[in-house]
């Protein structure tokens, strides 16, 4: 028996591979000549925990369809978080439209210092500590956006090159008792042509 995804007799559920986060629904209007079109726009943060993130905006008649195109807006601005252990490689201040955004790496055990929109970017980003501060604007998609923008000029820094490890050699351990008056004697006959 196949397992079709249309098939009854399968309830397996699909792993997801981002977790989605619905970070604002609003009802939109548009005025046309009978009167107003009423929609309704969804602003989603997706991402795996893990270094992916992005932010997406889509509109629809239905709070589910909005929701479903801003995921898959989402997907497309996917951008890769470059970090340092469980914070940020350094500091950072970004201006998108009115929003600035001011992130700095914090030390191991700190959390997030993050207020509404970054903490939730910052948090499906996969970073554990961070401090934040934003300035301006308050609306959640420019500061989620700003958030993004910031994440996404993150640069390596020197130490985050990894060094080479160099494997422990292992020294032949000496099992017979001969080489070492062997060992001695050389000793001692270089301490008698000294004399």
């Amino acid at each position: 028996m196949e397992n079709n995804a249309h098939s009854r007799n399968s309830k397996a559920k699909e792993v997801k591979e981002f977790e989605e986060e619905v970070l604002q629904i609003d009802r939109v209007t548009r005025v046309v000549k009978g009167g107003r079109r009423l929609r309704f726009r969804a602003t989603v943060i997706i991402g795996d925990r893990k270094g992916r993130v992005g932010v997406g905006v889509g509109k629809s008649e239905e709070v589910v369809g909005a929701i479903q195109k801003a995921i898959a807006d989402g997907k497309k601005t996917l951008i890769t978080v470059k970090t340092n252990g469980t914070t940020i490689p350094h500091d950072i201040q970004i201006k998108y439209k009115s929003a600035k955004i001011l992130l700095m790496p914090a030390a191991p055990g700190t959390g997030i210092i993050a207020g509404g929109s970054v903490r939730r970017v910052v948090e499906l980003a996969g970073i554990k500590d961070i401090l934040s501060k934003s300035f301006g604007t308050t609306n959640k998609i420019s500061c989620s956006r700003a958030t993004l923008m910031a994440l996404s000029q993150l640069r390596e820094t020197p130490f985050m090159k990894k060094k080479p490890v160099a494997k422990p050699v292992a020294k032949p351990v000496e099992t017979t008792t001969e080489k070492k008056p062997e060992v001695q004697n050389q000793t001692t006959k270089s301490t008698e042509s000294k004399k």
